[in-house]
């Protein structure tokens, strides 16, 4: 064994639980695992998953890392997860029902309840945010209304890796970036709002103390110390929504610099010295998880998940040839992909597969295919679903220059960010160069730095953040930004000429 110091940074995401071991003095992950766990969609538009199984999945993937290394040697632990998400729980601390997901959609009237209740106004004054559908407070409102009996057990509601913290402390807390996607929570003060509680009818009890991202919440108890393997009593740190703590582990820390992220969902996430809102209210303006600093971020539901659906749904011969290769089926799309020509010669894909926030907050928006003609191949029809994900991201970068947010660069994170072709696609279409960084684990990454400026070995979160390095850089090419134009117009066009015709279906 060797006496290297080691930060944990735990990420509870929609897919999985990723847990990885970052060498402190060098910055770099030595060790990494993902346990997997379901999705579940009782109903169109519902997600849900269950707690318990977050729980498994961290306890064996933390026994799987301590037993390759001297677990004394981890320093702290730091926490990150799906942001919005909502865990209930009874007084005896057990899920009352399934968590229901951030980007779960059952919520648009209870949205407009609370939006009554509180007053836009006021609302949009103190959150910095409209009640969007993906949030905690409809939620809430939801179990009100439809599961009476299980909202009189509530004692705490948590957010995903706040449920983790609950498990290895036994402490009820969260940080102020995951707390600002609540819709209960002053963006601009960095607390909970008093007032939107009282509007809503919730009780301040349910909800643990906010800290800023790098302070300490607690340490691991004995219980969780024999569950998990890490040394009982290390610090756990407050982290970050996901989003927030990717952004410290893609050095998205000071002014000019954003990250575009294409993981299931889609995200473009811009540093910010102050709360600023969009007047149109299409993005996000959030606590950062740089203390006492914010962000502004366009989210778009699927984006990743548009291309791994498509690739589930249509790509039995593709998968076929990946595994007779012995290659990714995702590079077999790359490279079918970059054969058709920009456009698709006509063939448009809207990517709102599970409704869309950003630029349009529309829980009733669908996808769609929009110019077949006997032309297209199924190459065109690939190339057509990174297409449709690129334009979608780029709506939030065309609505961050409208706010005369400045932008330099941009860091391509998630799984996107591993194809030349789509770095190469959103550079062009953004008219923005897009850097990789040299670790690319984003939110568990973060998290991981973030327990090292909470146990002292870093000083700041800004210097926490100079751990990663810039590897990579695509230039747009002004000659395709050029060639994109004109079926982006088409891609723009669309969902305004169609938008009545989703509430209908």
């Amino acid at each position: 064994m060797n006496n290297i110091n080691y930060l944990c940074g735990i990420d509870i995401g929609t897919g999985g639980a990723k847990i990885i071991l970052v060498n402190a003095e060098s910055g770099k992950i030595d060790f990494s695992v993902t346990k997997f766990y379901d999705l579940h969609t009782p109903k169109p538009l519902w997600a849900e998953q269950e707690p318990t199984d977050w729980w498994g999945a961290v306890c064996e993937g933390l026994q799987e890392l301590t037993s390759k290394i001297d677990k004394n040697n981890i320093k702290a632990v730091g926490l990150t997860g799906q942001m919005h998400s909502s865990v209930f729980l009874d007084k005896n601390n057990n899920s009352i029902r399934e968590a229901i997901l951030w980007c779960d959609q059952r919520t648009a009237e209870e949205c407009e309840i609370l939006t009554s209740k509180i007053g836009k106004e006021k609302l949009v004054k103190i959150t910095c945010n409209p009640m969007l559908t993906g949030f905690t407070a409809p939620k809430i409102e939801w179990l009100k209304r439809n599961e009476k009996e299980n909202f009189e057990k509530i004692k705490k509601i948590l957010l995903p890796k706040d449920y983790i913290r609950f498990l290895l402390t036994g402490e009820y807390a969260t940080d102020v970036s995951d707390a600002s996607g609540m819709g209960l929570f002053d963006v601009p003060k960095r607390c909970f709002s008093k007032e939107i509680l009282s509007a809503c009818g919730y009780d301040r009890d349910w909800f643990g103390e906010s800290f800023e991202s790098s302070s300490v919440t607690g340490t691991v108890t004995k219980e969780a110390s024999e569950k998990t393997g890490l040394p009982e009593g290390i610090p756990v740190i407050a982290g970050g929504g996901d989003n927030a703590a990717s952004a410290i582990g893609n050095t998205i820390v000071e002014e000019g610099k954003v990250f575009n992220s294409i993981g299931t969902s889609g995200v473009v996430f811009a540093y910010a010295d102050k709360p600023i809102l969009d007047p149109k209210l299409r993005t996000h303006t959030f606590c950062h998880a740089v203390p006492g600093k914010w962000h502004i971020m366009g989210v778009m539901l699927s984006a990743g998940g548009s291309l791994k659906w498509y690739k589930d749904t249509f790509c039995d011969i593709e998968k076929y040839s990946a595994e007779k290769e012995a290659c990714d089926v995702y590079d077999i799309l790359n490279k079918k992909a970059s054969q058709i020509p920009i456009g698709c010669e006509g063939l448009t894909f809207l990517p709102y597969l599970s409704g869309e926030r950003c630029p349009y907050p529309d829980p009733y928006a669908r996808g769609c295919f929009f110019g077949m003609t006997l032309k297209h191949t199924r190459d065109h029809f690939t190339r057509s679903v990174f297409e449709g994900i690129s334009f979608g991201l780029n709506d939030s970068f065309d609505i961050l220059k409208e706010m005369k947010v400045p932008i330099k660069q941009a860091v391509a994170t998630g799984g996107g960010a591993r194809s030349d072709f789509w770095k190469q696609m959103l550079a062009d279409i953004t008219g923005i160069p897009h850097a990789t960084v040299e670790n690319d684990e984003g939110p568990s990454y973060g998290a991981a730095l973030l327990a090292g400026v909470g146990c002292g070995i870093y000083s700041s979160v800004i210097e926490a953040s100079k751990q990663n390095k810039i590897v990579s850089l695509k230039e747009p090419k002004a000659e395709n930004t050029k060639l994109y134009q004109a079926p982006m117009k088409i891609y723009k066009a669309l969902y305004p000429k169609v938008e009545s015709l989703f509430k209908e279906i």
